[in-house]
């Protein structure tokens, strides 16, 4: 008897190619960001603080477990990793991993704000090859798979064209661009407090250049990464290496997120500039 996986039997194809598990992605993230606004300023919303003093919701808890469970139904020998989830040493054994935040900027979304987004990424081998980002408010969803490219709401997006440092359009940490502003004029974009939407404006090309400061985990930034590379983009740590998922400790450095015109000069700025910030 020919045995099937739980994908089939839910009646979709199984997600092995980077284009179908980008579909699945995208119909997942938006059934989560409806999860999301259900809860969303509402004055009742339970909020509480994590062991490392971080706020969570019962929004991020409730969109983690639906997307926990819809994910595994599909593909249940890949690994898990989310921001909400108690990690699993199992997951280092995964050459295929989902890498999730539920809420990737909860403070916004506690503050009413439109700066927050679902975020799910596909990892192979340490590398995304499928990411989606969804960001309710403003409906907008980013969806990227390897040689694809990138799309937001379905219409193929490129980033900047820009190619000089001098004018460009950066956005990040105030303290970053306050020593970037000592030796380049630039303009300053306001702060995305979700990280991931933040390095996706790169994608899009609302934005020329977004930094992150260190301490962002593979949750943050996965989706993302994708979704900035497929758009003629790049995402690196200060040393220009593409960053490595699914590692014991999923925590990165400091980043620099760019197009390619831009990334390395603005990597010479970073190195000058900001130290290890």
């Amino acid at each position: 008897m020919t045995s099937l996986n739980t994908s089939q039997t839910l009646g979709v194809p199984p997600p092995e190619a980077p284009e179908v598990a980008a579909r699945l992605l995208a119909d997942a993230a938006l059934a989560a960001g409806d999860i999301a606004l259900s809860l969303f300023r509402s004055p009742d919303l339970r909020i509480w603080n994590k062991q490392n003093d971080s706020p969570v919701t019962e929004a991020d808890m409730a969109v983690d477990a639906f997307l926990k469970e819809r994910l595994q139904a599909l593909a249940p020998t890949y690994g898990w990793l989310s921001e909400e989830s108690i990690d699993s040493p199992a997951r280092l054994d995964s050459r295929r991993l989902w890498v999730v935040d539920p809420i990737d900027g909860t403070r916004s979304f506690m503050a009413g704000g439109d700066d927050w987004t679902v975020s799910i990424a596909l990892v192979e081998d340490g590398r995304p090859i499928a990411g989606v980002l969804y960001a309710p408010v403003t409906r907008e969803l980013f969806v990227a798979s390897t040689g694809a490219g990138t799309t937001v709401n379905g219409n193929p997006v490129a980033v900047s064209p820009q190619d000089v440092l001098s004018g460009a359009a950066l956005s990040g940490p105030a303290f970053l661009l306050d020593r970037a502003a000592v030796s380049l004029p630039f303009v300053r974009r306001p702060r995305v407090r979700s990280l991931a939407l933040r390095l996706a404006r790169v994608a899009s090309g609302e934005v020329d250049v977004a930094l992150a400061s260190a301490n962002s985990y593979d949750w943050d930034i996965a989706a993302a990464d994708i979704l900035v590379r497929e758009a003629g983009g790049a995402l690196t740590d200060y040393e220009g290496q593409v960053l490595r998922y699914n590692a014991p400790v999923p925590r990165h450095g400091p980043l620099v997120c760019a197009g390619l015109r831009l990334h390395a000069p603005m990597l010479d700025l970073a190195r000058s500039a900001f130290d290890a910030s």
